[in-house]
């Protein structure tokens, strides 16, 4: 049998990004697939457009932004709820390609140990090129680089699935027996490093993250945020990351503040690359602060 699918998008403020990604789930092949859009509060009519146009995704809105975490998390649960065998995560950035999903299905079939199956994810505007095929994290590191393979040719589609340390939360089909074992992400990193945290957590109960390069996703990177190193791409990866890193490698004081240094080093360097390096400074200081402060949730809250 053929197991039925949610594909849950999240949108926050996207309208056309996320009238694209469904006007791309409309094409694609997989027989047993539902379409459920998680919009986060949006303020630029994405939820009436989408309603309008796409009559038959399910649309849920809530009436305040939960974050990458709290909106996907509110989707799982309607998914699971629904009776879906698999929940597939997904940006509103990004565009499907018509297969995308078989590959991701059979993968999870194949491997009883697999955790999540991800996509290879092509930058939209440079589909031959690589932004996410797996990517390494090592807690005991304070800064992780960029993600494996970017920026290199796609992968070929006849390239076997195969294992990576973390997940991205962006592209990934999650089992809801792994959903039932695991749980779903912690809403109080709001965003970023929540699939870091997910993927840990899977490692630690012995299952396995997949890529599989026979599907693929084209992504516009980072849209909803404002970019690779937009100012709040800066703020949530240098605490989130921090605070994952803490949770799953305490150390000792000196090693603890070295890879607090790198960390730290390593975003004013993107900051001071960004196009904003002001606002970017600013980021990384209040991520800095709250980080120190142990104050999560939205950037802002108090």
């Amino acid at each position: 049998m053929t197991p039925r699918v949610t594909v849950v998008v999240l949108s926050w403020n996207g309208r056309e990004d996320t009238l694209a990604c469904l006007r791309s789930l409309a094409g694609a092949s997989y027989p047993e697939l539902d379409v459920l859009v998680v919009d986060n509060h949006s303020s630029d009519g994405s939820a009436e457009a989408v309603a309008a146009q796409h009559p038959g995704a399910l649309l849920v809105r809530l009436d305040a932004n939960l974050g990458f975490a709290g909106g996907m998390n509110v989707g799982i649960a309607a998914a699971r709820s629904g009776g879906a065998a698999h929940v597939m995560l997904l940006n509103n950035d990004t565009v499907v390609e018509p297969g995308f999903l078989e590959p991701l299905v059979a993968a999870l079939a194949e491997d009883a140990a697999a955790a999540a199956a991800c996509s290879q994810i092509v930058l939209l505007d440079d589909p031959g090129r690589i932004w996410y095929a797996g990517a390494d994290f090592r807690p005991r590191r304070g800064h992780h680089g960029r993600n494996t393979g970017y920026g290199q040719p796609r992968l070929e589609p006849t390239l076997a699935p195969f294992a990576t340390r973390r997940a991205c939360g962006g592209a990934m089909l999650v089992s809801s027996s792994a959903l039932a074992d695991l749980g779903a992400f912690d809403e109080s990193l709001f965003a970023y490093a929540e699939d870091t945290d997910w993927s840990l957590r899977a490692a630690q109960a012995g299952r396995r993250i997949l890529v599989v390069p026979a599907s693929v996703v084209r992504h516009a990177v980072s849209a909803a945020s404002g970019g690779a190193s937009s100012p709040d791409t800066l703020y949530y990866g240098l605490r989130n990351g921090l605070v994952v890193a803490e949770r799953w490698a305490p150390q000792g004081p000196v090693r603890t503040w070295l890879r607090r240094a790198e960390s730290l080093a390593a975003h004013l360097a993107q900051a001071l690359r960004s196009g904003s390096r002001r606002a970017g400074v600013r980021a990384v200081r209040d991520g800095w602060r709250d980080f120190r402060a142990r104050r999560l949730g939205p950037r802002g809250a108090t």
